[in-house]
């Protein structure tokens, strides 16, 4: 199966890119500053009805505290509410992405958020009452643990993600697209890179050939 239709959508204008955190600012993991919190995710990306988001190429960065025992922990997810969509509802950052094609103008079909401080919700497309997100599809996650080998020491590293899939998902609205980062020790900070193409449902179609 060829996939080289994504790259015409890139020159046509349909590719979007994001960036979570700036230059050497970055955004502080979990709702709390530590673990990681379902409705204040470090960036989301809401899908409308009849929109269809492929992902090209996500990387998480993350520069952890200082963790000073066994088994601290710092933890990274990208993940899916695949039947909630994100409103605008919560305290975040508004994202205005650019296009992949850069002779156009920025903008987004999607609404995008980041560095969320008080809850967000997700709507269901089932009419449903909004309610926290409900991560049901994960696209990626790292997970890293602290072991000094003794009772002494300090551990300072960072933490890196990079989501490059094979064959994107059909992540077809009303659905949201989240990330987190966050751990036992609170982040110093994190950056995200997001690059995606979207579409009609018609149009994605048209260009897959299916």
């Amino acid at each position: 199966m060829s996939l080289a239709y994504l790259d015409k959508m890139v020159a046509d204008g349909y590719g979007r890119a994001a960036l979570v955190g700036a230059l050497s600012t970055g955004i502080v993991g979990g709702g709390a500053g530590t673990i990681l919190d379902l409705d204040q995710p470090e960036f989301a990306i809401g899908v409308p009805q009849n929109v269809v988001l492929r992902p090209l190429y996500f990387a998480v960065s993350v520069q952890p505290g200082i963790e000073i025992a066994d088994s601290d922990e710092v933890d990274v997810l990208i993940g899916v509410d695949s039947l909630g969509l994100w409103t605008g509802d919560g305290t975040s950052t508004p994202e205005n992405p650019s296009n992949l094609n850069t002779k156009l103008d920025k903008g987004s079909s999607c609404r995008v958020g980041s560095a969320f401080t008080v809850d967000m919700t997700t709507t269901p497309r089932n009419g449903g009452t909004a309610a926290d997100p409900v991560v049901d599809l994960e696209l990626d996650r790292v997970s890293q643990t602290t072991n000094f080998g003794d009772a002494t020491g300090i551990s300072h590293r960072s933490v890196e993600l990079k989501y490059q899939p094979l064959i994107p998902p059909w992540l077809e609205g009303p659905c949201t697209v989240v990330g987190y980062w966050g751990g036992t020790i609170a982040t110093v900070g994190g950056y995200a890179i997001l690059h995606w193409v979207e579409a009609s449902v018609g149009e994605m179609r048209r260009y897959a050939g299916y």
